[in-house]
């Protein structure tokens, strides 16, 4: 499975005022030959995070002490846009993240997140801009609620958009093959009902392939 498996997530939320925060800002390419195992948070957003290679800047939003610890993070519009790096995903989950509030999100980021239990919240861009003024007066606290498709807060409750089939992937924490697998005996039935209407079509498993690439009959 690609993560557990979640219906509903309460957490601090920490405002990103920037649009177009591409892959290659969330992770700078030079961080991804870094083992897995050893965690990509210390590099989300590095090169904004830091001055010269190590120094926290103080004014950049996720080095802010009130949001120390914050696990949804809203921010502006085309959030994870640029190239496919899953690592920009890694970075996020990573550091803590479990939820990006945005308008609107790159399609591959977007899908990378969901595999991995990182929920991308979409919301219009009016309630997308008053969460933000809504961070900056102090508004903390947020919950995340797939079933409902809601985004509660003291600002009260945001709708927001994700695809069915997206939304069951979180909650039931599964990937693309896990969700294959789930529909195990209808690809059973249709291998099977094809087989019988297209018999010329079926592969015949006794054939064996030779160095050349043809097929070759077992004995």
């Amino acid at each position: 499975m690609s993560a557990r498996g979640w219906t509903r997530h309460t957490g601090r939320a920490a405002a990103l005022p920037m649009e177009a925060v591409d892959t290659d800002q969330l992770i700078p390419a030079r961080f991804m030959s870094t083992p897995r195992a050893e965690g990509y948070g210390r590099y989300l957003l590095h090169d904004l995070r830091f001055c010269d290679g190590c120094v926290p800047r103080p004014e950049f939003a996720l080095n802010r002490v009130e949001n120390a610890g914050a696990t949804i993070l809203v921010t502006g519009r085309n959030f994870g846009s640029g190239s496919s790096r899953e690592a920009a995903v890694y970075a996020l989950m990573d550091f803590g993240i479990r939820a990006v509030v945005a308008p609107s999100f790159g399609d591959i980021f977007a899908a990378n997140a969901v595999n991995n239990g990182l929920c991308p919240v979409q919301v219009r861009p009016e309630d997308g801009a008053a969460l933000l003024r809504g961070l900056e007066r102090g508004a903390r606290q947020m919950t995340v609620d797939l079933e409902a498709c809601a985004l509660r807060g003291p600002l009260g409750t945001v709708g927001f958009t994700l695809d069915p089939v997206w939304r069951r992937k979180l909650i039931e924490g599964l990937d693309d093959i896990d969700l294959t697998r789930a529909y195990g005996a209808e690809i059973a039935a249709f291998r099977a009902a094809d087989a019988a209407a297209r018999p010329w079509a079926a592969l015949d498993m006794t054939e064996k392939t030779t160095g050349r690439g043809r097929p070759e009959r077992s004995a």
